[in-house]
């Protein structure tokens, strides 16, 4: 890393992590599943939540054999509450076990894992972070084959997601609800490879939709066959036997691939989250499906942040085309099923920044940041221990300027933006009007808030003062690309001086913020 990218990422972060600090002093009071509430968290390891064929283990004993399923449960200590929503979370990992999956990820404990379900179950939420089965061949020689063994462990992954969400439910209806959860009220969040599994999960609602050209084989014979077929896979909701029929590749006859879990119950779910990751096929999503929260880098090396050829991440061989945050929440948008988000009108500062590079898609979050263009940039919200991962120098070729520090400010902002959707979706009664996030947003003009800047253009500052009864609130400022490059919070002052400090020469828009949730917005020029 040269010393000049070090220190413009040095400067960023702890721009970032100033705001996040001054934005937490500007509340005035906390609000359950909006801010950490709770000070510790309980966790209770390797809760059992289903059984079922793995296929990891096929090249040594010659057949699939049975796979507990295990989650990681994270609760608010002392918490009395015992409706409580739960965030069913599915790691990243490539479907493939850590380390031999060349990343520094792949399991329910990855650091990353373990610092979100911590500060979703500080704010009040139950959480329970999955193992699910893996395995598939991303060495195939051929792409019809990588294809084949991907798509099936994907399909794998919404089996095991979706016996997750039905155990759950079941732990209400049988077991007297240990967990204090509400049952009407799961999200399921996929981080990388875990967002693959909760998109999939939101469209891939009927067998069906499987069956695309892309996801067919030769036969050998002149003709085409499914590469998931649902006898032997077993259905998509992991209610029915999968059963291996004579002549099938790779498994002998009557080998099991799918073991019933839960039946009885359904696997709905209120709300998505993908972090990273992508849907196998837009085509999947339809009218009426849960509203999704997107977060990606449109620069992913990997997963198209539009639609493309997924790449394998060791080996960078295509795989099949599938769809990104960004063409997914086109198709969201087009069937309306965000809508309700589109109802209010977000301040926070994370969904202020989502807003200026989502092109206008509510519920999608890119990431941008300034990197040089020979960096490789996936996922910056991971991290891990250099000092026992054994794929740490592989986690530096996407993510070369990793850190702890550089990691939660990042996270900051997916929760913050996750947090007001999630509680309008689930119904969470959360006020956030109260907790300046959000609603009855009046953009005024200049003249009404008597406002008047000088100079402008400036050179080293520019200053900006308003009339005796409209004091700035915040000052927040923005490139011409609507990054965020400047925040001033709770100013409480008709006299504000903006200095230049860091700032390039150039255009910016200052987004000067009042009480009763009025804003004006302004061109100023540093020359």
């Amino acid at each position: 890393m040269n010393f000049k990218y070090a220190m413009i990422m040095k400067k960023f972060y702890t721009f970032i992590l100033t705001v996040t600090l001054c934005l937490g002093i500007n509340v005035n009071a906390q609000e359950r599943y909006v801010d950490e509430i709770f000070t510790d968290v309980d966790v209770s390891s390797d809760e059992l939540y289903g059984v079922n064929a793995t296929v990891l283990l096929v090249s040594v004993v010659g057949e699939a054999v049975p796979q507990p399923l295990f989650a990681d449960i994270y609760s608010p200590t002392g918490d009395t509450e015992t409706a409580r929503p739960l965030v069913i979370y599915a790691h990243t990992g490539n479907f493939l076990p850590h380390p031999q999956n060349g990343s520094p990820s792949g399991t329910k404990t990855d650091s990353t894992v373990v610092e979100i379900c911590t500060r979703l179950a500080k704010m009040g939420y139950v959480v329970a972070s999955i193992d699910y089965r893996l395995g598939w061949n991303p060495l195939a020689t051929t792409q019809e084959e990588r294809t084949a063994t991907l798509i099936n462990a994907a399909y794998r992954g919404v089996q095991d997601a979706r016996t997750a969400i039905k155990y759950f439910k079941r732990t209400v209806a049988e077991f007297g609800n240990p967990h204090g959860i509400d049952p009407g009220k799961i999200v399921l969040w996929g981080q990388g490879t875990g967002g693959y599994i909760s998109l999939a999960c939101t469209g891939l609602d009927d067998y069906n939709k499987v069956l695309l050209p892309k996801f067919f084989a030769d036969d050998g014979m002149g003709g085409f066959i499914p590469m998931v077929i649902e006898p032997i896979n077993g259905d998509i909701y992991a209610d029915s036997v999968g059963i291996v029929p004579p002549g099938y590749p790779v498994f002998p006859a009557g080998d099991t691939l799918c073991y019933p879990n839960h039946v009885g119950y359904d696997a709905e779910f209120n709300l998505c989250v993908n972090v990273g990751g992508a849907m196998g096929d837009s085509t999947w999503l339809d009218a009426g499906d849960v509203p999704i929260i997107s977060v990606q880098t449109p620069t992913d090396p990997f997963a198209p942040y539009t639609t493309g050829v997924l790449i394998v991440p060791t080996t960078n061989e295509p795989v099949v085309e599938v769809s990104g945050s960004y063409d997914v929440q086109t198709m969201q948008a087009a069937f309306g099923n965000n809508a309700e988000w589109l109802e209010h009108d977000f301040i926070d500062p994370f969904s202020t920044r989502a807003n200026m590079v989502n092109d206008g898609l509510e519920g999608l979050f890119p990431v941008v940041r300034e990197v040089p263009a020979q960096v490789l940039d996936s996922s910056p919200w991971d991290f891990w221990d250099p000092a026992t991962n054994a794929n740490h120098d592989n986690g530096l070729l996407t993510n070369p300027d990793m850190s702890a520090v550089k990691a939660k400010t990042f996270i900051d902002s997916i929760i913050g933006y996750y947090a007001p959707r999630a509680c309008i979706t689930l119904g969470l009664g959360c006020d956030l009007q109260g907790s300046g996030i959000t609603v009855g947003v009046e953009d005024l003009n200049s003249n009404d808030v008597g406002l008047f800047i000088s100079p402008n253009p400036g050179v080293d500052q520019i200053t900006f003062r308003t009339s005796t009864e409209f004091p700035i609130e915040d000052i927040y400022v923005y490139d011409l690309e609507g990054r965020l490059v400047a925040a001033h919070v709770n100013v409480q002052n008709n006299v504000f001086e903006l200095q230049k400090n860091s700032l390039s020469t150039g255009m910016f828009i200052a987004e000067l913020r009042f009480a009763d949730q009025k804003r004006v917005s302004k061109k100023v020029i540093f020359k």
